[in-house]
């Protein structure tokens, strides 16, 4: 009897879990997510094509260089944009009212779009080695999901505080554009968040480098989680959301 209730059980979380992908799936891939896809691949391609022409010794640290902003991309729209979508299609009120909502839909559609963000770096970056040069594969998208998943997760973070898809994006892009900057001053130190571990500074020790590398990447992963829990934090303050 106590099996055939826990069975019962597990079987309607499973299918509360499949509805919610669903539903997800189709937030994710709605509106303008499509052409985020093909505007990712479009720079990839051109990027390659200029690399190719102007830089005939290049190496893994130049691919990482033009892997990283399509990587942007795929992640850009489904993070700024996600709330926003949720209130245009009024459906904001019935998951505020779900018990948990923070962790039954949000987390799992962040899990969904990383896991989807993932696999499209991936495929890039076989299309990197097919057609620029060998490098191992899935290092480099593992190492390019740490700079694309931190602004991804502050991307989550603004939104529940601006509140607004447009105004999301406009100080993502102040703050990508600030963060560049600081990239030239920080470059050789592990708080630069375009840290890239291919590219190892002249006259350094590449044990150093290595220990850099693997600080950058447990500093870019403890603020994604920091800035996760803030947005998801955030999302629990219904009153801001439903005026």
């Amino acid at each position: 009897m106590d099996q055939t209730i826990t069975k019962g059980k597990l079987k309607n979380r499973m299918d509360l879990v499949l509805r919610v992908a669903r539903y997800n799936l189709k937030i994710i891939f709605a509106g303008r997510f499509i052409w985020f896809v093909l505007a990712s691949l479009v720079f990839f391609i051109l990027l390659s094509l200029q690399l190719v022409f102007n830089k005939p010794g290049f190496n893994s640290s130049d691919v990482y260089g033009i892997l990283l902003f399509p990587g942007i991309l795929l992640a850009f729209y489904p993070t700024v944009f996600g709330i926003q979508n949720d209130a245009d299609s009024r459906i904001l009120e019935i998951l505020f009212g779900i018990p948990d909502y923070r962790y039954k839909v949000w987390l799992i559609r962040l899990l969904m779009i990383m896991l989807l963000t993932w696999a499209l770096l991936y495929l890039f970056c076989w299309f990197g080695y097919f057609g620029l040069t060998p490098y191992p594969v899935f290092a480099m998208s593992i190492q390019l999901l740490f700079p694309v998943f931190f602004l991804g997760c502050l991307a989550f973070m603004v939104s529940t505080i601006v509140k607004n898809g447009n105004g999301t994006a406009v100080v993502m892009i102040i703050i990508g554009v600030a963060l560049m900057v600081l990239s030239d001053t920080l470059g050789k130190t592990f708080w630069d968040v375009f840290h890239n571990p291919y590219s190892i500074p002249d006259k350094m020790n590449e044990m150093v480098w290595a220990q850099i590398s693997q600080k950058n990447r447990i500093f870019l992963g403890v603020c994604m989680v920091i800035f996760l829990l803030a947005g998801l934090t955030n999302l629990q303050r219904r009153e801001k959301f439903l005026k």
